[in-house]
């Protein structure tokens, strides 16, 4: 083999290790990124929760004081 096709197999290897480096650490980002955002949707739920409506619970709270209401119009 002459020495261009020399020349030209290690200038494509360098490349191609060059590339699969590159692509290592884009790998080893998008893994940091999703245990990242898996912490962060355990805070929205979390959010989530403690944020609910809370219509259903001033309903039952209002029909059980609804007798002390109605003593409280009488007097």
């Amino acid at each position: 083999m002459p020495v261009a096709g020399w020349f030209t197999a290690i200038e494509c290897g360098i490349a191609i290790a060059v590339i699969a480096l590159a692509l290592l650490q884009v790998i080893i980002h998008l893994v940091a990124v999703t245990k990242m955002l898996a912490v962060l949707q355990g805070g929205v739920d979390a959010i989530a929760v403690s944020t609910a409506p809370v219509g259903p619970v001033v309903d039952s709270v209002n029909d059980s004081l609804a007798p002390v209401r109605a003593w409280c119009e009488t007097v």
